[in-house]
């Protein structure tokens, strides 16, 4: 383990969420800012706007920022790291670039990066890393001093970010009737994106049908499943699926959708499922209506008995891993040799996005990365 308490060179840490609409006001502006560029009318939006509005038109992301940002220090505290957190988001306020703008102000000039996306994609690593150099281009010509950003690798596999979901599994089926349990099937959801940023996602030895982003989740799966047999004795069948499609017909997308997976599991004569939203750091919107609402209607009008087990949103063992990542990337910046702690067969993901990594739709600047122009 890296040194509990030294997080130089670091002088702050960024949390980097999507964020979300806080009232049915800022709904149609929230998804403008999603879709910019697209050429999406209103009025397609206010439609779009519907799963919003249906909670009041309030996103819960940013509350679970919130929760994760005092969990987060109140980590920091107890382990005796004097180190401020700050969060900003890409898609609604508190706003990225006047974070980091408030982060300059504040004298900050090293700046360690969370973002709230353990898995390697365009959308979950790249994009993000696009705002963060979007946000210093416009620091940039305000005159501001630039820090510098590193962004914290990917910890789909981190011991504080899968064993709250190997719980949270357990929960689950303590909950489901037990004529019915030992025989649950377990379908582990996630993000549908197009097959085609899929097949590009990680480094570029891992290009190939699926990329590391499916790589990466079915190693998440296999290690929960694993884990779950270990403590019940029993072997719960298991399978991948996706969820939130949002793209045209005709583009391919990752499949098959959770709800077509819940009519295969009834017509297969399965007693039970668990659904285990491994792609999702919290509860938002995609697993609010998604997964709560819409697959849980599909499977009681089957006739499925169905639960949904948690996210790890401020789990305290997360908040920990946080730290643990931000330190052994410290000490790694610092030269030090470090054990980097990872389970399952994937190891431990590299430090520094290298070229052609999660390749972007249209060539944009990226920072925190090897093609960054901000060294």
């Amino acid at each position: 383990m890296p040194d509990q308490r030294d997080p130089a060179p670091y002088d702050a840490l960024l949390l980097l969420s999507f964020g979300g609409p806080e009232g049915p006001e800022d709904v149609v502006p929230f998804l403008e800012n999603v879709t910019r560029g697209r050429g999406i009318p209103k009025e397609r939006l206010k439609e779009v706007g519907q799963h919003y509005f249906l909670f009041g038109g309030v996103s819960p992301i940013n509350d679970q920022c919130r929760a994760l940002l005092a969990a987060l220090r109140e980590d920091f505290a107890a382990a005796g790291l004097d180190l401020p957190v700050y969060w900003g988001n890409r898609n609604w306020a508190p706003y990225l670039t006047d974070t980091l703008r408030e982060m300059v102000r504040d004298g900050r000039r090293r700046i360690a990066v969370l973002a709230t996306s353990a898995y390697a994609s365009y959308s979950g690593c790249r994009q993000y890393r696009e705002n963060l150099a979007d946000a210093l281009a416009a620091l940039e010509a305000e005159g501001l001093p630039l820090p510098k950003v590193d962004k914290l690798r990917h910890y789909f596999n981190h011991p504080g970010f899968v064993e709250p979901m190997v719980e949270g599994v357990l929960s689950s089926l303590a909950e489901l009737d037990e004529p019915v349990r030992a025989g649950a099937h377990l379908a582990f959801t996630t993000h549908s994106i197009p097959d085609s940023a899929a097949d590009t996602s990680g480094p570029v030895g891992e290009h190939g049908e699926g990329g590391a982003y499916v790589r990466q989740h079915l190693d998440v799966a296999r290690l929960i499943a694993g884990a779950v047999r270990e403590r019940t004795g029993v072997d719960h069948p298991w399978k991948l699926v996706y969820q939130s499609r949002s793209g045209a017909p005709h583009v391919p997308w990752l499949e098959p959708d959770i709800c077509d997976h819940l009519e295969e599991l009834h017509e297969a004569g399965a007693p039970a499922a668990v659904m285990v939203p491994i792609g999702f750091v919290s509860d938002h919107m995609e697993v609010l209506y998604d997964l709560d609402t819409e697959a849980t209607a599909k499977a009681a009008e089957l006739g499925l008995p169905v639960r949904r087990s948690a996210t790890v949103g401020a789990d305290p063992r997360f908040a920990a891993a946080v730290r643990d990542l931000l330190l052994e990337r410290a000490a790694t910046e610092r030269g030090a040799a470090v054990e980097r702690c990872a389970l399952g067969a994937l190891g431990p993901s590299h430090d520094l996005c290298p070229v052609g990594c999660c390749p972007a739709r249209a060539k944009r600047p990226a920072a925190a990365g090897a093609d960054s122009p901000y060294a």
